[in-house]
C-alpha cells in the first residue's frame, strides 16, 4: 500500500458510534469534518505542512470533480485537553463513494515531483499529531417536526 493510499484510508475511515448519520444517496454530497490535534507547540508547523502537501491534493480532487468544497477552521479560544483540537477541515465530497476512490499515483507525482521531500514532510505532519478523527455529518432540519 502506498503512503497516499494509507492516508486516503485514514481520511476515509468510518466513525463508529451510537448515533451515526444516515448514508447519503448515490448522488448526494457527503460532508466530512476532519479534526487535527497537534502536540503542544506544533500547530503552526502542522498547518504549514498541511497547506504545502495535503491541501494541493485536495484542490486537485476538487478540479477533478470529486470534491465540491473545502473549508478550514481553528478555535478562537483554548479548550480542555480532552476536547482540544487545533484545526477542522471540512470537505464536501461529491458523493459518499468519492473519498474511497483511488487518487492516481501519477497525479501525486505530478503535484510533488520531489517524492522524497513529500514523503518526509507527510511523515513529519503525522508525527506531530497528538490526535486525528473524522466525523461524517449531515444537516439537521430544525424546521421539521
Amino acid at each position: 500500500m502506498t503512503r497516499w493510499s494509507m492516508l486516503a484510508v485514514l481520511l476515509a475511515a468510518p466513525v463508529s458510534g451510537a448515533a451515526q448519520a444516515p448514508p447519503s444517496g448515490p448522488s448526494e454530497p457527503f460532508v466530512v469534518e476532519y479534526y487535527y490535534k497537534a502536540r503542544w507547540g506544533y500547530a503552526d508547523e502542522f498547518i504549514r505542512l498541511f497547506k504545502k502537501n495535503h491541501y494541493p491534493v485536495l484542490k486537485r480532487q476538487m478540479e477533478l470533480g470529486r470534491i465540491q468544497e473545502i473549508t478550514a477552521a481553528a478555535p478562537r479560544f483554548h479548550a480542555t485537553e480532552e476536547g482540544r483540537w487545533d484545526y477542522r477541515v471540512t470537505v464536501v465530497w461529491k458523493t459518499a463513494a468519492a473519498p474511497h476512490e483511488a487518487f492516481a499515483e501519477a497525479e501525486l507525482r505530478r503535484l510533488f515531483p520531489d517524492q522524497e521531500t513529500f514523503k518526509h514532510e507527510e511523515q513529519r505532519r503525522f508525527e506531530i499529531l497528538a490526535g486525528h478523527w473524522d466525523v461524517p455529518v449531515v444537516t439537521v432540519d430544525l424546521t421539521r417536526p
